[in-house]
């Protein structure tokens, strides 16, 4: 259904999980993307058939705010336009630990990949899009940024930054043709959950109702829809992605 012949789009996190999946769907419905990650190898492995006019890597690291702030300004000098931002990069940071005793340190970094990232990039796309009178950013943000998820308060306090971010974007640009939106997965069979002990995705599949992670191409499909033409009427909500689990 969605048809993005003509339009720009950046995805951070494209080497990899959801933002390898989201990047493809937007290219094989017709998007020119630009695709963040530290990860260049990657993404010339996984996008080099499309050619740099079609998808371009750029290798950068999102938690450094003046680069991020250059390399939109590049990226509109060569494109002309920013359509689309989908802010995919993301850790879990140490997981299957109380409170008393998260690293302080450790906390900080999955808050500056997590939330700040994502605040840095809508930051410095946003006076592109309110230029063009139009918009369409996407926040990837988690199930556990609703319920907090017990050995993972530093990505679920991040996710939760990142949905409240999302509600304030939404409400400030919706009379200027952008809309802000994020998206709460469940657990999506990705190789960040890969790297999760057992314990830790036993105990967040468990409440699932569907029993089941949900796959890459069903995180694809409905975030190519949230920032679509067609969704022109959602800002500032999280949708739901999460088999049931979700109650509000």
């Amino acid at each position: 259904m969605e048809d993005f012949n003509g339009q720009v789009a950046i995805v951070t996190g494209a080497a990899s999980g959801i933002g390898l999946a989201i990047a493809h769907k937007l290219l094989a419905k017709g998007a020119q993307v630009v695709l963040l990650d530290l990860n260049i190898k990657g993404l010339r492995d996984e996008f080099g058939k499309y050619g740099e006019e079609k998808a371009l890597p750029l290798s950068i690291d999102v938690t450094d705010q003046g680069l991020v702030e250059k390399t939109v300004r590049d990226i509109a000098d060569r494109f002309v336009k920013i359509d689309i931002l989908v802010n995919c990069a993301g850790i879990t940071g140490l997981t299957n630990i109380h409170s008393h005793e998260v690293d302080s340190a450790d906390l900080h970094k999955v808050f500056e990949i997590n939330f700040m990232s994502s605040f840095y990039t809508s930051r410095a796309v946003l006076p592109h899009m309110i230029s063009k009178g139009y918009g369409r950013i996407l926040h990837i943000a988690s199930i556990s940024g609703k319920e907090g998820n017990v050995g993972m308060l530093a990505y679920s306090a991040s996710k939760a930054a990142v949905i409240c971010m999302a509600k304030v974007q939404g409400k400030e640009y919706a009379e200027q043709g952008i809309t802000v939106n994020a998206l709460a997965p469940a657990v999506i069979r990705t190789p960040l959950v890969d790297n999760m002990p057992e314990t830790q995705v036993k105990y967040m599949t468990d409440k699932i109702p569907m029993k089941r992670c949900g796959t890459l191409e069903e995180a694809a499909n409905i975030a190519a829809y949230i920032v679509s033409p067609y969704n022109s009427f959602s800002t500032g909500f999280t949708f739901d992605l999460s088999g049931g689990r979700a109650t509000y």
